[in-house]
């Protein structure tokens, strides 16, 4: 009994002399084991968006996220969207947002999270050494849809707030929270919905945070850019009906040999894309970003070898990151409406669509940009002298986003990420897009920060993707950290 006495007594001067966010940094540590149970719950729930007939599950994820709130004591309003038109006909409803408030006092600095809940879809014979929905750790990794985008991070920033008031610790800041259920179907609704609530939702909010991207090597990042994209179809149509090919082979204009062609005009082997005046409107680049480049931490060799390839299109790592990053680029993905499957089929297809997009940068517009593309499809077009009937059409466009790496608020990120890991951050930008950072810098005027806890070899959208779980557990931490520094501003 004696020595039971002795060591709770130790441990509570042992709490004294350490600091409140170390405590809270014990914590974390100490109830790692149900924050992988909590994660394996919403690993459960398959919330793919892009699914209707999984929709109900969307909406469950999303009830359950704000219950999760309501019991860390903060008031939620799931703010419902209307209804999505399905391609035939039929309506179902969009999954409300939820939009959460923890905490008032005027003297604190107001944070708002950002994150989502649904997920791509996930098949076990898609390639999963697991399934998918059922969280597995194994060699220190938590397989699972959903574990790093963006389930795992939206439940860290939830656990960093928990570890706060499990301690009696008042939250350093007020907190309010964006999360959505259509982030991997193009966020519908959400953009009217930002604007709608400018003056009132965000009328005191100081920073947005968002933890919706990955590291680009071992070290800690935070994110400052993103590419924007647009989606282009390229529709081609020679006849009503597919053909054989014995029988009209070789008396009609192909429909597929006009696309082959269309599609070959739009990039060389090189990389470089061909569409004329694509490349006016990038943003110089400076000496000063230039040099944010050379310092970060990226093997070419590894790189190759973890996708697979011999031989890159750039030769010097800032050349490859600069192309992935801070350059347009231009990705041709498939072919609708031929013949794909196992053997062969001796068909000309009336009508084929080629589907391509493109990566936007700053500076570059969506509009303008089609305009550009259907000028000079249309034009190649009519160099062939085709008779055939010829549609190009925008499916969907969105600008790129970049701020400031001086932000005073990457500067807390910053801090943050040395007082967790111990290492600096790396400043990097996202090849990929991620538009709601650009819809909410530039509707509500706040500064944005991209704070990532996600690997670089997390497999996001891809088969067994994961979360390990020293970024989970220490991002916790990171999330907890950066609320303590962000307060200090």
């Amino acid at each position: 009994m004696l020595t039971l006495f002795v060591l709770n007594l130790l441990l509570h001067f042992a709490m004294q002399a350490s600091s409140p966010l170390d405590q809270v940094f014990q914590y974390i540590d100490d109830h790692q084991d149900d924050y992988i149970q909590h994660l394996k719950e919403w690993i459960a729930i398959q919330s793919e968006s892009g699914n209707p007939t999984k929709r109900h599950e969307v909406i469950q994820m999303i009830q359950t996220l704000g219950k999760t709130i309501n019991r860390l004591g903060g008031s939620v309003e799931l703010t419902e969207l209307g209804k999505e038109q399905l391609p035939n006909g039929k309506m179902i409803p969009l999954p409300p947002v939820v939009l959460g408030e923890l905490g008032k006092d005027p003297n604190k600095t107001t944070v708002c999270i950002y994150g989502h809940v649904d997920v791509q879809p996930a098949r076990i014979e898609d390639g999963w050494v697991t399934d998918p929905y059922v969280l597995t750790e194994k060699d220190g990794n938590l397989y699972g849809r959903g574990s790093s985008d963006d389930k795992g991070p939206v439940l860290a920033w939830l656990h960093a707030i928990e570890a706060f008031q499990a301690l009696k610790q008042e939250l350093p800041v007020n907190l309010k929270f964006i999360f959505e259920g259509m982030e991997e179907s193009g966020s519908r609704g959400l953009d009217e919905l930002l604007r709608q609530k400018n003056d009132t939702f965000f009328s005191n909010v100081d920073y947005i945070v968002i933890s919706d991207s990955g590291w680009l090597s071992k070290k800690p990042a935070l994110t400052y850019g993103t590419r924007g994209l647009c989606d282009f179809f390229v529709e081609v149509q020679c006849a009503n009906q597919d053909l054989h090919s014995g029988l009209y082979g070789g008396s009609v204009h192909e429909a597929m040999t006009d696309l082959i062609a269309l599609l070959d005009s739009l990039v060389n082997s090189t990389g470089h894309i061909l569409i004329p005046g694509i490349n006016a409107d990038v943003a110089p680049l400076t000496d000063e970003e230039l040099h944010l480049y050379e310092a970060i931490e990226f093997n070419l060799e590894y790189f190759k070898h973890t996708i697979g390839t011999t031989e890159l299109l750039h030769k010097t790592k800032e050349d490859v990151l600069l192309h992935r990053w801070r350059f347009p680029s231009l990705s041709i993905h498939g072919i609708e409406g031929a013949f794909s499957g196992p053997g062969s089929k001796t068909v000309i297809p009336a009508k084929v669509t080629g589907k391509f997009s493109i990566r936007l940068v700053p500076n570059m517009d969506p509009e303008k940009l089609s305009n550009q593309v259907t000028t000079y499809l249309n034009r190649v077009f009519e160099e062939r002298g085709s008779p055939n009937k010829l549609r190009i059409t925008l499916q969907s466009g969105s600008k790129a986003w970049v701020t400031d790496v001086r932000d005073k608020q990457y500067d807390a990120g910053r801090r943050a990420i040395r007082k967790v890991f111990g290492v600096e951050a790396e400043m990097i930008r996202e090849g990929g897009s991620i538009p709601v950072a650009r819809t909410l810098q530039h509707t509500t005027q706040r500064s944005v920060i991209m704070l990532p806890i996600c690997g670089s070899d997390d497999a996001i959208h891809s088969q067994n993707e994961k979360l390990s779980r020293g970024n989970y557990i220490n991002g916790t931490k990171l999330f907890a950290a950066y609320l303590d520094e962000i307060s200090q501003l």
